[in-house]
């Protein structure tokens, strides 16, 4: 019987002390929650490393694989000057009796070549243009050519090689391509529009 008195006036007291605070009593969280919490916590930093771990891995394989992106580019000039210097040579005429002078010139291409297979080594190559469709992610127009023989779009002549670092574009090629040609009243009609 006292037991029960006991619990009694215990259960009283935790129901004067709710009436008082005006509240539901304050639950502590129990260590099934707390570990649950603290598992989730941690997941979710490990799983934040891991994302910042595979960030960094891509930024060096990027930093190796295309630091060397803008010395590759003002390295084509170098091949660009020694073809350009080759065709002036070709060209002028007091050179053309020199008897020295195909020797000259299998020197420049010998170095030309060993220029283009260090670009090949390096993944330097060269965007095809001959006979193909104009991409404007691979080729830049410098002009158009009124040409009935070919579909529209098509490249008909490269002004500059154009080149591809990998699969990043280093130097698109400059060309020319084909167009329809426009008879002289469609010209006039597309004037008109204009206005």
């Amino acid at each position: 019987m006292e037991d029960n008195q006991k619990e009694t006036g215990a259960s009283q007291k935790d129901k004067e002390s709710e009436d008082k605070s005006g509240s539901e009593p304050i639950k502590k969280k129990s260590l099934e929650d707390k570990l649950s919490e603290s598992e989730d916590k941690l997941l979710r930093s490990l799983a934040e490393i891991e994302n910042q771990r595979r960030r960094f891995e891509k930024e060096i394989k990027d930093a190796f694989e295309f630091g060397s992106f803008n010395f590759a580019k003002e390295s084509l000039a170098i091949l660009d000057n020694l073809q350009r210097a080759k065709l002036a040579i070709k060209n002028d005429e007091i050179l053309k009796n020199n008897k020295d002078l195909d020797k000259f010139l299998e020197n420049i291409s010998i170095i030309e070549k060993d220029l283009v297979s260090i670009f090949e080594k390096n993944r330097i190559k060269k965007i095809q243009t001959q006979n193909c469709k104009f991409d404007p992610n691979l080729h830049q127009a410098m002009s158009q050519i009124e040409d009935e023989k070919v579909e529209t779009g098509t490249i008909l002549e490269e002004i500059q090689t154009g080149y591809m670092l990998g699969e990043r574009l280093l130097r698109p090629a400059l060309v020319a391509v084909a167009r329809k040609k426009t008879s002289k009243s469609e010209e006039k009609d597309k004037k008109k529009d204009e206005k």
